[in-house]
């Protein structure tokens, strides 16, 4: 078929496929000797079409050649070595135009507050289980800080979860502050956090920085979305109508152990038993202490598991208000850090 017309079924401009004819990634199948004329195969079109994709991504040409050469295992091998670069360069590059962007200010730094690193990476880590990815509302992405009254407390919602923690620092807040940290960039930051016996938290416009003596501060960057209401949510929860404490370790045992990807639990005075929420029967029940009336409720295991496994000690005390409400998962015996984990109805709603 004619150049034109092969560029047409493989997205790839008639500029293009002389390139690539001239850099030996895809010859044509022949060449009219005396116009010089190109000619292509529909069978060209498949490799044509790959290649066309590989340089959207912006794979060098090199690395193109390579790909095409090689089997399908190996080929998938080197496109995710390929994206793992092109986000690692992504992000780093993201970073630097922040610290940037901070440096052009001319305002000060504001010190938020000085917390000890270990206790702050844990709850960092611990809060950001409760984030999500959302098109159009990347605000679920990020880490509510807020600090005064000589606490932090750090929170985050993907609107089926609410984690929060509540810290004591060791310098308390000089004033009040609040903002909503990329999420990303503070889980990038734990490391370097984890290993500062001392994190100075000091806020400049745009973002804020996480400065470690003897160590290299980061910079995370402020995200403008307005962040959900959550102290409305905590506000308007109710009093517990049924009170469980029951062992962490069992209680995730037998989650793990369930197939499918929703989970019932079972509350009686006898204990607490784990069942598929599709209709699977009940194991026995875990040993728990129960107070309230009875309830059968239904969860996500997505939403479930990560509550009961970021509380703190080795027992989780729910408080629960029916099958549609918001259960309460927090430690039985500190209470600094609290998820809400939403139901789902009999026909898998929320």
């Amino acid at each position: 078929m004619p150049i034109g017309v092969f560029a047409r079924r493989s997205g790839l401009t008639p500029g293009a496929l002389r390139f690539y004819a001239d850099s030996g990634l895809l010859p044509p199948a022949e060449v009219d000797p005396v116009s010089g004329y190109r000619y292509y195969s529909a069978g060209q079109v498949a490799r044509a079409t790959v290649l066309r994709r590989l340089r959207e991504i912006a794979m060098p040409l090199a690395e193109v050649e390579v790909v095409l050469a090689s089997g399908a295992g190996e080929a998938s091998r080197l496109l995710d070595e390929h994206v793992a670069r092109v986000v690692g360069d992504a992000v780093a590059a993201q970073r630097k135009a922040a610290v940037i962007k901070a440096a052009l200010g001319s305002a000060p730094g504001l010190p938020i507050a000085a917390l000890k690193g270990p206790v702050l990476a844990d709850a960092v880590e611990q809060v950001l289980t409760a984030t999500a990815r959302e098109p159009g509302m990347p605000v679920l992405a990020g880490l509510r800080i807020e600090a005064g009254r000589g606490t932090v407390n750090l929170t985050a919602t993907d609107r089926y979860r609410l984690s929060t923690r509540t810290l004591v620092p060791v310098e308390p807040p000089r004033r009040t502050w609040a903002g909503t940290v990329d999420g990303d960039e503070l889980r990038t930051a734990v490391a370097e956090i984890r290993r500062g016996a001392l994190v100075r938290l000091e806020a400049v416009p745009h973002g804020i920085w996480l400065r470690v003596a003897g160590r290299e501060d980061r910079h995370c960057r402020l995200l403008s979305e307005e962040f959900p209401d959550h102290r409305l949510v905590l506000a308007s929860l109710g009093e517990a109508t049924t009170r469980v404490t029951v062992s962490k370790e069992l209680l995730l045992r037998a989650v793990e152990d369930l197939p499918g990807e929703r989970i019932a639990l079972h509350i009686t005075d006898r204990g607490v038993s784990v069942a598929s929420a599709d209709g699977g029967r009940p194991g026995p029940p875990l040993p728990a202490t129960v107070t309230g009336r009875p309830l059968r409720i239904r969860f996500e295991l997505t939403t479930l598991y990560p509550a009961v496994s970021t509380a703190i000690g080795p027992d989780v005390l729910l408080d629960l208000r029916g099958d549609d409400r918001p259960v309460t998962v927090r430690s039985a015996d500190r209470g600094d850090l609290t998820t809400l984990a939403m139901p789902v109805g009999p026909d898998h709603s929320t």
